[in-house]
């Protein structure tokens, strides 16, 4: 080992009060790293419990573990931009495009659900899921929320009312996704929505405690006047914008057309969501940087598609 190695090592474990040399002992014991214990592929291959005989779910399933995993990495590159003090164009523009690519991944990839699932099979064990659904997925939620300011996920009817003044459980209760298991005019809740409330709001509040000033329209409109007319910055986050909100949105709701709707009536989803009006861009409007579209682009959103 030369000595240059040897030193940084040494100011390495003195930064955190450690012993190098117990440590360079324990590499004595510790056993070489193989792939199947680094990616724990045992493990993962076994998380894929089916409650029925139909073959056909275990796509179902799979599919959306892959889609969580892409939400954490997702998340975790939104992170590096939140908690980085200096962000310049270069950094938050790789960022937004790395993110965008997860998210081309993941709106191509619905052609595995659309084209390679069994209509009959689905149709079958989809009963079998109720009352899950697809809006409890928390990632997803996350990534909204450290995306854009929460007025922007407020749902289109109740946007006005609403403004930064306004309770954090006031504005909670007015999220679109809460139009996927609410009645507005009697306030009751669906149990798919009342469980994921109970499940994951408190942690949805401590993760918008810091994500209200670091999400990433707060960091764009931090950045100085001439960063943010960075021409390259801007596409990255227009394309950003476009891909989640229309792109995926689309894609998804296309899928969910394809198995939902039955010799043309629309079947119930089956966390009994009026998912038509939940899912298409052109009802919520869900757009994370406004500011960065025209008046005429801001009207059209998900007409034209």
């Amino acid at each position: 080992m030369s000595n240059n190695i040897t030193n940084q090592l040494k100011e390495k474990y003195k930064a955190i009060d450690q012993d190098l040399d117990i440590h360079l002992e324990g590499l004595l014991y510790s056993k070489p790293i193989n792939y199947w214990d680094y990616i724990q592929t045992d493990a993962l291959l076994n998380l894929q419990i089916q409650r029925t005989t139909l073959p056909d779910e275990m796509v179902f399933i799979m599919y959306h573990q892959i889609n969580e995993l892409l939400f954490k990495m997702i998340l975790g590159e939104i992170e590096q931009v939140a908690k980085h003090d200096a962000v310049d164009a270069e950094l938050f523009t790789s960022k937004l495009m790395r993110i965008s690519r997860y998210f081309d991944m993941l709106t191509s990839s619905f052609n595995i659900m659309k084209d390679g699932m069994d209509i009959d099979q689905y149709n079958k064990f989809r009963t079998t899921l109720t009352p899950a659904s697809g809006f409890q997925s928390a990632q997803y939620r996350k990534i909204e929320f450290a995306s854009t300011e929460l007025i922007n996920l407020i749902d289109n009817r109740f946007r006005k009312s609403i403004d930064r003044n306004t309770s954090y459980e006031h504005a909670f209760e007015h999220l679109y996704w809460q139009a996927a298991g609410k009645d507005y005019k009697t306030g009751k809740k669906s149990y798919t929505l009342t469980a994921f409330e109970e499940k994951y709001k408190e942690e949805f509040i401590r993760f918008t405690k810091f994500y209200n000033t670091h999400n990433l329209l707060s960091k764009f409109r931090e950045l100085p006047k001439a960063v943010k007319e960075d021409e390259n910055l801007i596409k990255a986050m227009r394309h950003y914008d476009y891909t989640v909100n229309i792109k995926w949105v689309m894609a998804h709701y296309n899928t969910a057309n394809h198995y939902l709707n039955i010799g043309g009536e629309t079947a119930e989803a089956t966390g009994g969501s009026e998912w038509v009006k939940y899912m298409h861009p052109k009802y919520q409007k869900r757009i994370f940087f406004p500011e960065l579209w025209t008046e005429k682009e801001l009207q059209e959103w998900g007409t034209n598609i």
